[in-house]
């Protein structure tokens, strides 16, 4: 006896089970019960995803068409704020009738479960780095901000350390200089 559960991806094929040529469409609205994605993007829980399939009964088992439109949500690489990406994934699989090492799915009872389908051609078609926008300019390595919300941001050139002993020079004014070389020369006078 098996001990099949249900999920929203499951997909009933009783009526198309070893009949060969016979075909069905179905639509499914579902809210993906668990998130998948990367780290950067991905489908999140509660997110709802519409899956259309067409069934066709071939002779080694069902092959399953469709398309699936979901939208995924994630945070832009460059300037870190929540984007959303409208994904449209198609897809094509043959659930075979028995376990063969030619097929990586299969027809379970008299049902097609495709959950692990949509979420490889879904995860297979997410950006590898989502941008807000194609130009998006990031944020300053400096302090941080949103470069597109302060397009003339700017900081001082930073001091080349090679040069940074020299700043302390800038205090000195001709009169301090004046100063230095007549105590210079006063103090040589009154050791003759």
């Amino acid at each position: 006896m098996s001990h099949f559960t249900p999920t929203p991806f499951t997909v009933p094929v009783f009526d198309l089970l070893h009949r060969p040529g016979e075909m069905r469409e179905r639509s499914l609205d579902i809210v993906v019960p668990e998130g998948f994605g990367n780290a950067v993007i991905g489908v999140k829980t509660g997110a709802e995803m519409r899956v259309d399939v067409r069934l066709e009964s071939l002779h080694d088992g069902i092959l399953v068409t469709g398309n699936v439109d979901v939208v995924a949500a994630g945070e832009c690489v460059r300037c870190l704020i929540d984007v959303e990406v409208p994904l449209e994934v198609d897809f094509a699989e043959l659930f075979a009738y028995s376990v063969d090492e030619a097929f990586d799915y299969t027809v379970s009872g008299e049902h097609v479960d495709l959950e692990p389908l949509v979420r490889d051609a879904v995860v297979l078609s997410l950006p590898f780095q989502p941008v807000c926008q194609e130009d998006c300019l990031g944020l300053c390595p400096q302090c941080g901000v949103r470069l597109l919300d302060n397009p003339g941001h700017k900081h001082e050139e930073p001091i080349d350390p090679r040069w940074a002993a020299l700043a302390g020079l800038d205090g000195l004014t001709e009169a301090n200089t004046q100063d230095v070389d007549g105590s210079a020369s006063s103090s040589t006078e009154e050791k003759r």
